[in-house]
Formats: C-alpha cells, structure tokens, sequence
C-alpha cells in the first residue's frame, strides 16, 4: 500500500505539472493518472488503496464543503443579488432536465437513473473556477458589474443544491418509492441541515472566542464535527430527513459570519488540506474506470454531454436575463460554468458501489464529462476573459 501511495503521488504531480504547463487543470493529469495506474491498464494500485476510495471521497466531500463555506459571503452575495441567486440552481435544474430527456434515448436508462445521472453531472467546478474568479477579481475584469462574484457565488451554492438533490434520487433509485412523503423530505433536509449546522457553527464562534488555540486545532475541530454531522445523517436515515453536507457547509459559513478572519485563515488551511485529498480523489476515481466498458459505450456518452451542457448553457442566459450584462459577457459567463471535476469525482462511483442499475454507465459519464468540459472550461475562461469583459479603470496600468 505505501508504494502505492507513493506511486500515485509522484506519477500524479509530474502528471499535473504536464498538464499545468499546457494550461490545463492539475486535476485532469490526477485522473490520468488513475487511469494508467489502476487495474485497466497497469494494474499497479494495491487492493488496499483503492479499498479506501469511498472515504476518502467523503473526506473529500467534506472538503470541499467546508472550503466553499469559510470564503462565501453572504452580504456580498446580497449585494449581487438575483442574478447570483438563479445562478445557484437554474443552470443545474436545466442540466438535469436534459439529463432526463436525453439519457433514456441514448442509453437504457429509466426516468429515477436519468435524475440520479443529472445530478451527477449537473455541479460546475469550484477547483476550475474558483481560482480563476479570484485572478479576475485581482485584475480587475468584470468588476464594475459583480461578474466573478456572480460566478464565485453561484458556483459555490450550485454544489450544495446539486449533492442534496443527488442524495435525494439516490434514495429513489434504492428502492424508496416517490411520493409526495418523498418531495416533502427534500426541504425537510435542507431547513434540518442548516439549521443544526448553523447552531453548531455559531456556539463553535463564541468557542473560538473564549478559548484560544492553534488554527490547527481549529481544522481539527472542524473536521471532527463534520464527520459527526455526516454521521448523523445515516443514523437518521431511517427515521429524519437531515442533509449532512448542508449542516457542514452551514457549520462553516456561521463561522465566516462571527469569525471572519478566523475563517480566512482556516480558509488557508483547509486549501493547503484540498492539496492532498485532490490527488488522491481524482486518481481513485479514474482507477475505477472500466476502459472496455468506456470503449464499449462509443459516442453516445460525448453527444450526452454535449446536449446537456448546450441546456445548460441555455439556463445560465436564463438565470442573467434582464441583468445589465452584455452579450460578450453573458458569453463568458456560460463558458465559466462549463467545468465539471470535484463534485463528480466525489459522487460519481457511489451509483456504482451501491450497485444501482447502470451504476458504471453513469462513472463513465461522469468521467467522460471531467475530462471533456474541465480542459475546455478552463481554456475557455483563460483565453477569452481579456476579450469579453471589461477591465476596471482603477486597476488599469
């Protein structure tokens, strides 16, 4: 297991260095190297290492939650107002439309599969996006009217309402039956989530407060209630509707809303965390590909994701209607809610272990869709930022 562990780290930062001097995401070498290491190809990776695949990606779920909330403000995303608010779920909502339209044509997949593949594929990335918002904000490009914030801020929440609604269709497609009980414990989750997040976050606030300590601690704390909460979730599976992953991004945005710098710093921290577990994540899930499988499937999967994202696309221009932004920077907008990488390395296998039907046929997708739109997103957003927004003239020169 160690030479594997050291394998995958060595082979996945050359890797992602090649892929970084392309100008591509670090994250596309971490699953390349997945792919050549894992049991298609070089079969390499011990059965213990990847027996750690499910959680690690629910540490890296936590992560990422955790990362999202400790950096959104919620008064900046006020100041934003409506457009960054559809931005959260109206893009995500025509994606998993499609996604039930399209799928059962081009694959044998059921109207419970096509929500569940949609919700999937559905989350943009924050590993793509995020820092790319942040160098536009540096620069200045798109500031006048609140475009990297609109994007920062969307792309953030996106993520949330996509994974409840994952695990929402997850049940669905396990065997419970839809009904309006069904519906009714979706809200139920989210208001239960972000309620006990939100009152553990804010005693964790005053904690913080009265006793002081290392920061290091503190991301230690942090991560112990998190997997508490999301303990919590399937022991009350069975009897209470409760979103785990909302109580740890709520815990995490209480914290930025009492204790900014607190949260800044423990911002820093958690990002230097995402270093590591991204490695590990995303080689995890391409060593879980099925290369026959993937080969088997042909085109369809590459038409798929080209339906869904033109919807999507569609649904980012209905979410910035009636907004002052211009075509150009509409355009850019649609571009920089292209990438698809953490939430679908993160979920993408769980149909799969769980075996629900066509459980490898969403992987693949899901795969498919970090490899397609990742690189083309993130090319996209660095080549024409420069050429569709304008530059602020306080940060000219």
């Amino acid at each position: 297991m160690l030479i594997s562990v050291s394998i995958v780290i060595l082979l996945g930062l050359l890797l992602g260095r090649v892929m970084k001097s392309l100008h591509l995401p670090s994250l596309v070498g971490f699953l390349l190297t997945g792919i050549i290491l894992g049991p298609s190809v070089l079969n390499v990776l011990s059965s213990q290492f990847l027996g750690l695949s499910a959680d690690l990606r629910e540490l890296a779920l936590i992560v990422i939650l955790t990362r999202a909330g400790l950096s959104l403000d919620i008064e900046e995303l006020k100041k934003v107002g409506r457009p960054a608010l559809l931005m959260c779920f109206v893009p995500a909502m025509a994606e998993i439309g499609a996604a039930v339209v399209f799928a059962p044509l081009l694959f044998d997949f059921s109207f419970s599969e096509a929500l569940l593949l949609g919700s999937v594929i559905a989350a943009v990335s924050p590993a793509v996006v995020v820092p790319r918002m942040l160098k536009l904000i540096q620069e200045g490009y798109g500031g006048k009217k609140h475009i990297p914030q609109i994007i920062l801020a969307g792309a953030s929440v996106d993520d949330v309402f996509v994974l409840v609604l994952f695990t929402a269709f997850l049940g669905i497609n396990q065997g419970s039956v839809f009904t309006a009980g069904t519906l009714l414990q979706i809200p139920t989750a989210i208001f239960s989530g972000l309620l006990i997040g939100a009152i553990i976050g804010w005693l964790l606030a005053h904690f913080f407060g009265v006793y002081h300590m290392r920061d290091s601690i503190k991301v230690l704390l942090i991560l112990s209630l998190s997997f508490l909460l999301m303990g919590l979730e399937d022991l009350l599976a069975n009897s209470f509707a409760f979103s785990g992953m909302l109580s740890v991004m709520s815990l995490s945005l209480m914290l930025y809303r009492f204790k900014k710098p607190v949260a800044k710093r423990l911002s820093v921290k958690f990002n230097k965390l995402w270093l590591a577990a991204e490695i590990f994540l995303f080689v995890l899930v391409g060593a879980s590909v099925n290369l026959s499988f993937a080969y088997s499937a042909g085109w369809k999967p590459f038409v798929l994701i080209l339906l869904v994202s033109l919807v999507r696309m569609l649904g980012v221009l209905l979410a910035l209607a009636g907004t002052d932004l211009s075509a150009k920077e509409k355009l850019f907008c649609t571009i920089s809610y292209l990438p698809k990488a953490t939430v679908q390395a993160a979920i993408g296998s769980i149909p799969l272990a769980l075996g629900i039907n066509n459980g490898e046929m969403i992987l693949t997708i899901a795969v498919i869709s970090i490899l397609t739109t990742a690189p083309i997103g993130a090319l996209g957003i660095d080549l024409f930022y420069t050429r569709l927004l304008s530059k602020d003239s306080t940060k000219e020169g």
